[in-house]
C-alpha cells in the first residue's frame, strides 16, 4: 500500500496530514491524487460516502493553487449547508501549514453580507451550496471569472435536490478552459448528463462498483405491520445499548414525530431536517458529535453532511423513494476502517424493494426477527453489570462506606446484587413482560407491489366521498390518507379517483384502525365519509358492503346514478353550502398515536 508521500504531495501538506493522524491514503485518493496532481483533466470519480473524497480533491487543490494571489482560482459546490461547512472545515485542517490561504463557506441561512466580506478579503477557494452561490453571483458579490478548478461533490444528490439548473447558471460564468472534477456516491442517469455537458473527455476512477455499498456494512431487514414500525424502533435500540445511530425518515414532518416520541419515552434523541434553523441544526449536530445524543432522527437532505465516524447503525424507519438513495444512507456506517449495521425496517408491501437494493448495492439482506421481551431484558442487565464492573472506584465514596454497610449488614451478597440490579432491570421488564411478537411471516407475494389484488383477500378496499372535483389526484389522495392514518407510503394502494368520489385498498389488517378513524370525521369542517367497498379491483363499480361506518341521516332515497344518494348526496350538500376541500394539514386530524411509552429512562 502506497503512503501519502508517494503520491507526490508537498511537505505542506504532509505535515498536516500527520497531525491528523492519516496514515495510509484510502482507495478513492490513492486513484485520484496522482492523476489530479500530474495532469490539468476532468475527472469523474465514483465512490461511496466515507471514503475520503474531500481529501482526494482538496490536496490536489491545495497543491495547485497560489496562495499569495487574493483571486479566487477553486470553487467547491455541495448539496448542504452542512456538507458545505464540512468541507470548509477539512480544507482549512488540510491546509494550515499554506500560509495565506482563505477558504470561504457560502450557504444560506447565514448573513449574505458577511460572507461577501469574507470572499472580498481575497478567498482562493469558495465552497458554496448551489442557492447561496446563484444568489451572490446574481448581486456581483463574487467574482468566478478567474477560477481553474472546480468541483461537484455528492453531484447526484445535488440533482436530485433539483439544482440543476443553478449547476448550469454558475457554471456558465466560468473560464471554459477550467479543469472540473466530480464525484459522486451513485451514478444515475442525470449525472452523466451534467458530466457530458461541463466536461471534456474526463478520466474516470471507480471505487467498487457503481451504487455498490461498502464491504464493512451489513445489511438486515426486520418484517413487521406498518401500525408496529415504531415499536420495532424501540426494541432495536433497546436490544443495541450502545447504539449510537442514525435513523432515517421520508419527510420532514414524520422525522420530528419519530424524534419527539422517542424523547418523551426516555431515548437521548435529536431531529435534523431543512425546516430547523442553522442554529438549531448546528445545536444538533454538536450533541450528536459529542455523543450527547444518541440516535439522531433524520432526512436524507439533512443528513449529506454528518461526518461522524463512530455511529454503529444506519436504521431506515422508512426506506427512500429513491432506491439508490440507500447507498447513501448505509454509507453514513462502516466509516474510517470500522464496522456498521444498516437495519431496514419494512412492511409486507415493501419487501420486494429489499431485493431491488440487493442488485443495486450488491450485497445480500439477513431477514431478522425483532427481539422478544427477555431477549431484550436480558441484553440491558448484562450490559448494565459490564458497565458496573468496568467503572472506575470513585474513592469519595470511602467516606461513606460505614453508613451503607450497617444498611446492608443483614443483607447477603446474592441478595445485595439482586437488590441493586432490579433497580434498572424491573423497568424493562415490567415494560416488556407479555410484550406481543412483532414479527410477522412474509407470505405471497405477487408482481403487481407484493399484495394479492385480484383474490381480495389480504385487502380491504373503501369509498371515501372526496374525488377530482376537490383537488385530488391518486396521489394526492394517498398522501392525504397516508398523514391523517400516520401510514407507511406503501400502506395505501390502488388509489382510484373518480370525479366526486375514489376508491382506495389498504391491507385487512388496517381494517378496523381506518374505518374507526372516519368514524364522524370532520376535517375543516367537512365530514369525510369512508365505508366499505365492494369494488376490490377497480373499475366504475360503487356498491359497497352494508352497515358501514355512515350516520343515520338519510334525506330521501332515489337510484345511485353516477352520484351516491344518501350519504353520498350528503356531500354534494356540503359542498353546495360552501364547505372547504379536504386538503393536507398538520392540524384538526385525529391524531394517531405511536405504540404505548416506553419506561422512561435516564439518558444515556
Amino acid at each position: 500500500m502506497s503512503t501519502f508521500k508517494d503520491l507526490g504531495l508537498n511537505e505542506y501538506l504532509l505535515q498536516a496530514i500527520t497531525d491528523l493522524g492519516f496514515v495510509n491514503p484510502s482507495e478513492v485518493q490513492e486513484k485520484a491524487i496522482p492523476i489530479l496532481l500530474e495532469s490539468e483533466t476532468d475527472l469523474v470519480a465514483l465512490a461511496q460516502t466515507g471514503t475520503g473524497k474531500t481529501a482526494a480533491f482538496g490536496f490536489p487543490m491545495l497543491e495547485k493553487i497560489d496562495v499569495n494571489s487574493r483571486t479566487t482560482q477553486g470553487l467547491i459546490l455541495s448539496p448542504t449547508r452542512e456538507l458545505c461547512l464540512q468541507i470548509t472545515n477539512e480544507m482549512k485542517q488540510y491546509g494550515k501549514y499554506c500560509k495565506g490561504l482563505n477558504v470561504v463557506a457560502i450557504y444560506g441561512g447565514s448573513s449574505i453580507t458577511d460572507q461577501a466580506r469574507e470572499v472580498k478579503r481575497g478567498a482562493q477557494i469558495i465552497v458554496a451550496t448551489p442557492g447561496r452561490m446563484k444568489d451572490m453571483i446574481s448581486r456581483r458579490l463574487v467574482d468566478i471569472t478567474k477560477i481553474q478548478y472546480s468541483v461537484l461533490d455528492e453531484a447526484d444528490e445535488m440533482l436530485n435536490m433539483g439544482f440543476y439548473e443553478d449547476i448550469t447558471d454558475i457554471l456558465s460564468h466560468t473560464p471554459e478552459d477550467k479543469s472540473t472534477w466530480l464525484f459522486s456516491a451513485t451514478m444515475p442517469r442525470e449525472v452523466a448528463t451534467i458530466a457530458k455537458k461541463f466536461m471534456d473527455n474526463p478520466q474516470e476512477i471507480t471505487v467498487g462498483n457503481k451504487n455498490e455499498s461498502t464491504s464493512t456494512v451489513s445489511h438486515e431487514y426486520y418484517l413487521v405491520n406498518a401500525r408496529d414500525r415504531y415499536q420495532a424502533l424501540k426494541r432495536l435500540s433497546d436490544a443495541n445499548p450502545d447504539i449510537f445511530s442514525v435513523v432515517f425518515c421520508r419527510t420532514k414532518r414524520d422525522t420530528q414525530k419519530v424524534a419527539e416520541k422517542l424523547i418523551e419515552d426516555g431515548y437521548s434523541a435529536g431531529a435534523l431536517h431543512g425546516d430547523l434553523s442553522q442554529n438549531q441544526r448546528d445545536l444538533v449536530m454538536k450533541s450528536f458529535r459529542n455523543k450527547q445524543i444518541q440516535t439522531l432522527v433524520a432526512t436524507d437532505v439533512a443528513a449529506r453532511g454528518i461526518d461522524v465516524d463512530d455511529i454503529t447503525h444506519v436504521i431506515n424507519y422508512q426506506l427512500p423513494d429513491e432506491i439508490e438513495t440507500y447507498t447513501h444512507r448505509s454509507g453514513r456506517t462502516g466509516r474510517a476502517g470500522k464496522t456498521g449495521v444498516s437495519i431496514v425496517i419494512v412492511s409486507k408491501s415493501e419487501v420486494r424493494k429489499i431485493k431491488s437494493i440487493e442488485r443495486i448495492i450488491k450485497k445480500q439482506f439477513e431477514k431478522k426477527d425483532i427481539p422478544d421481551g427477555a431477549d431484550i431484558c436480558e441484553v440491558q442487565l448484562m450490559s448494565l453489570a459490564n458497565k458496573i464492573h468496568n467503572t472506575e472506584i470513585n474513592h469519595e465514596i470511602d467516606k461513606h462506606l460505614t453508613r451503607i454497610n450497617e444498611l446492608f449488614a443483614d443483607t447477603d451478597k446474592d441478595e445485595l446484587i439482586k437488590k441493586f440490579f432490579s433497580v434498572e432491570f424491573t423497568r424493562f421488564y415490567n415494560y416488556y413482560n407479555k410484550s406481543k411478537n412483532l414479527n410477522i411471516a412474509e407470505g405471497s407475494f405477487d408482481s403487481d407491489g407484493g399484495r394479492d389484488f385480484k383474490g381480495g383477500k389480504n385487502s380491504t378496499r373503501y369509498f371515501i366521498n372526496v374525488g377530482r372535483k376537490d383537488g385530488f389526484d391518486w396521489m394526492k389522495l394517498k398522501d392525504f390518507l397516508r398523514e391523517l392514518l400516520d401510514l407507511g407510503k406503501d400502506d395505501i394502494f390502488k388509489a382510484e379517483v373518480k370525479d366526486s368520489f375514489s376508491f382506495f385498498n389498504t391491507e385487512n389488517e388496517l381494517k378496523e384502525k381506518v374505518l374507526a378513524f372516519f368514524t364522524d370525521f370532520k376535517h375543516e369542517g367537512r365530514f369525510v365519509n369512508v365505508e366499505v367497498s365492494e369494488n376490490r379491483g377497480g373499475g366504475g363499480r360503487r356498491d359497497r358492503k352494508g352497515g358501514g361506518r355512515r350516520r343515520d341521516d338519510k334525506r330521501g332515497g332515489g337510484k345511485r346514478e353516477g352520484r351516491r344518494s344518501d350519504s353520498g348526496n350528503r356531500s354534494e350538500r356540503r359542498r353546495s353550502e360552501g364547505s372547504s376541500k379536504p386538503r393536507r394539514s398538520d392540524s384538526g386530524s385525529k391524531s394517531n398515536d405511536f405504540a404505548s411509552s416506553r419506561p422512561r429512562r435516564s439518558r444515556r
